[in-house]
């Protein structure tokens, strides 16, 4: 039976693509490079953004720090508004909380952005642990932050008794990496080839059918 839900944020509790397509649009013209379409970005939608402009612009480790400055310029300020639930997911949290599970908030987002969403939303009443990434991006692969939610929630010897729930390929392999099975959703920003081969214990469509899911699983039920 599973004693703890770790929920990615973005593409799993919230739709926030349009905010972090903006504003990585933003840093990359700032950055004298093309302004690529928003289809193009949608991969910064989950991995730390520090790698992530390294590897699709091409950039030195020097030039993608100033990339992420600038992309926190307009999203600190603009792009995290640029957000919204999705349907379905207060009455899901509201579901859960009465089955006596821990519910926390396990993102590679820097820590005080995911707090503000959060409170934004009125989640904080649901989650406790909410954790985030380092600001400095030194700390935010996703297995890192999985290990601290583990380390906070008490069940760093236990790993298995928690499912992660996200979006990417990402959330599956950071949370292996940590001995966390996975509960991986369709409906967010994560490409569903991948997902699947990345070998999730579960795989939901809908935010319906995962809020069926995790009652069960809640209840010590498997099917």
């Amino acid at each position: 039976m599973y004693k703890a839900f770790l929920f990615d944020l973005d593409g799993t509790l919230t739709e926030s693509g349009e905010g972090i397509i903006r504003s990585v649009q933003y840093a990359l013209i700032r950055m004298g490079r093309p302004c690529p379409p928003p289809e193009a970005v949608r991969c910064f939608i989950g991995p730390p953004l520090l790698s992530q402009f390294m590897s699709f612009a091409g950039m030195s480790e020097e030039e993608a720090g100033e990339a992420v400055r600038l992309y926190r310029e307009r999203f600190g300020v603009i792009g995290l508004w640029e957000n919204r639930l999705y349907p379905g997911i207060e009455s899901l949290l509201q579901r859960l909380s009465r089955t006596g599970v821990r519910l926390a908030v396990t993102s590679s987002k820097p820590d005080p952005y995911v707090q503000r969403i959060c409170a934004h939303f009125g989640l904080s009443v649901f989650f406790d642990p909410i954790v985030g990434a380092s600001m400095d991006e030194k700390k935010a692969g996703k297995a890192i932050v999985v290990g601290e939610t583990l380390r906070r929630l008490g069940l760093e010897q236990d790993p298995e008794s928690a499912l992660m729930i996200g979006d990417t390929a990402h959330d599956v392999l950071g949370a292996r990496a940590c001995g966390v099975p996975c509960a991986a959703v369709s409906y967010g920003y994560g490409n569903e080839t991948e997902l699947l081969a990345a070998r999730p214990r579960y795989f939901v469509h809908t935010v319906s059918e995962l809020s069926d899911l995790l009652a069960r699983l809640a209840e010590g039920r498997e099917s």
